[in-house]
């Protein structure tokens, strides 16, 4: 997902497949400006939390105004990560490797559902929320999830997020002139489409 710099590389991350669905907001980090993503309280030493948080902020800001969602927004939470959190996984095994015990806030972090579910509940979201490690293309794998949700009906809107971690991206690294540590992510709020 390198290479991702702004709304309309948003819009070209999921529009091929998102055919028949309507695209309420987008956005992604780093768009022009952008500094290192706002630590979010209760995650530490990865970006991969704060970044899935600001991209997922900017977008449902860009649908919605601000927190909390109109009220009984049934809107899913689909989060796509080939690798998941990178920097936490790679810290906790160098800490292990060493003899240490990892902190128990990286037992919490560990589960991507669970900055997915800050976000739920950030912005009193009612709908589903799904976390992928998709085997084959994380865009067809995230959308055809979205589809699903809709077409059964468990929410009227999807907030689709793709993100890859930077293999080296430890957190400790300073931000690049985009204010980027190399990791990149898209979000998408999906609605609409022909569902029955």
């Amino acid at each position: 997902m390198s290479g991702v710099d702004g709304p309309r590389a948003a819009r070209d991350a999921v529009a091929p497949a998102a055919a028949g669905r309507t695209v309420l907001a987008e956005a992604a980090w780093p768009e022009p400006g952008d500094a290192a993503p706002p630590p979010v309280p209760g995650f530490v030493h990865s970006s991969f939390p704060p970044l899935v948080a600001a991209v997922a902020e900017r977008c449902l800001s860009r649908a919605y105004g601000e927190r909390p969602a109109p009220d009984g927004q049934r809107t899913a939470v689909v989060l796509v990560s080939a690798a998941g959190d990178r920097a936490s996984a790679a810290h906790v095994r160098a800490t292990v490797a060493a003899g240490g015990r990892p902190g128990p806030l990286f037992f919490f972090q560990s589960v991507p559902n669970s900055v997915a579910g800050h976000v739920a509940a950030r912005w009193g979201l009612g709908g589903p929320v799904v976390c992928l490690a998709p085997t084959g293309d994380p865009r067809d794998e995230g959308i055809a999830e979205v589809d699903l949700l809709l077409h059964d009906g468990d929410a009227d809107e999807a907030l689709l997020v793709l993100i890859e971690q930077a293999p080296d991206d430890g957190g400790a690294r300073e931000p690049g002139a985009d204010g980027a540590t190399g990791t990149r992510a898209v979000a998408v709020l999906l609605g609409g489409g022909d569902t029955p």
